[in-house]
């Protein structure tokens, strides 16, 4: 039986195949951590998994050039690795990675809309939402949290669809792909300034950015979630809220200067199911992002998890 309570749990062995290298920080061994603390913490017996599937060559031309996707296919070697875009490189695994990633994503949409599930977590890499039309990115290839918005809005019987982003890097990839899309609404806070050292789209009718300063903590943090995308949302009335979950402003994960806890990615959890219980029937599929300190990496996943089961039960 289904219940609001009732939480996905969508990966794949592919996702663990992907490897950049042992001096890159998005590893093999983020999966692991997540499982591990999972299995430690009591939620991976609640969780119902399921196993992503390839994305499709539709889903993928939805948000990115056809040129691109070919471009990424072609690049994909058969033994060592290319690189394709700084701090982007392909192996033998990577493409299968990236489409199992994207196809998670796709997967988490349908489970959620046909109330098959409550909430999902994507526990996926490579990570997204660097990847913009024509161009991967920071490690990311194709842009996961995308390829879902765009999938509901083409399948689904869906006309507004929300997209937050917490990410300690600008999710410079998803605003571009949704920049005059006013059916996503795209809520993104990152520190700033801070790679992708991009130029932001200031404020739009469907573009909320909320860049915050190095060493902003959780207080802080809270507060312009409040003032900002907690009302955005409430105006905007999403049928649908995706999540581009980045675990990277940790105060334990050196990649960034914030200093977030586990206990706020727990209350921004909370937050944004009990807006998905106003606006879209509890609908959330939470897709990872970044997230480089692996014992953080996986306490904050079950906090943030916990507080998708917190949000519909409290």
């Amino acid at each position: 039986m289904v219940t609001r309570m009732t939480v996905a749990l969508i990966s794949h062995p592919d996702c663990l195949r992907h490897d950049m290298g042992p001096v890159h920080p998005e590893s093999p061994g983020r999966l692991w951590a997540i499982e591990d603390q999972l299995i430690a913490s009591r939620l991976e017996s609640v969780l119902r998994r399921y196993d992503a599937p390839l994305a499709t060559r539709a889903q993928l031309e939805r948000v990115h050039d056809a040129h691109y996707v070919d471009t990424v296919f072609a690049a994909s070697p058969l033994d060592g690795t290319v690189t394709i875009a700084a701090e982007t490189l392909m192996g033998p695994h990577t493409l299968n990675a990236a489409l199992r990633a994207a196809g998670a994503a796709a997967l988490g949409v349908d489970l959620v809309l046909r109330d098959e599930a409550g909430a999902v977590f994507c526990s996926v890499r490579p990570p997204g939402h660097h990847a913009g039309r024509g161009s991967a990115m920071g490690g990311c290839f194709f842009n996961n949290v995308a390829v879902g918005a765009a999938h509901a809005l083409a399948t689904h019987d869906v006309a507004r669809v929300a997209i937050v982003d917490f990410d300690v890097h600008h999710g410079n990839g998803t605003e571009e792909i949704f920049r005059d899309e006013p059916r996503v609404l795209l809520c993104s806070s990152f520190q700033h300034p801070y790679y992708p050292y991009d130029d932001y789209l200031a404020d739009s009718d469907h573009i909320v950015n909320v860049p915050l300063p190095a060493g902003t903590g959780g207080q802080r943090f809270r507060e312009a979630l409040r003032e900002r995308w907690l009302p955005a949302l409430d105006a905007f009335r999403p049928q649908l809220l995706l999540v581009s979950a980045g675990f990277d402003a940790h105060y334990e994960d050196d990649i960034g200067q914030l200093t977030l806890d586990e206990t706020d990615f727990h209350w921004i959890a909370r937050q944004l199911k009990t807006v998905a219980d106003r606006h879209a029937g509890g609908r959330v599929v939470s897709v990872l992002e970044g997230g480089y300190d692996l014992h953080a990496l996986g306490r904050s996943v079950v906090a943030h998890i916990q507080g998708l089961i917190d949000g519909a039960t409290g």
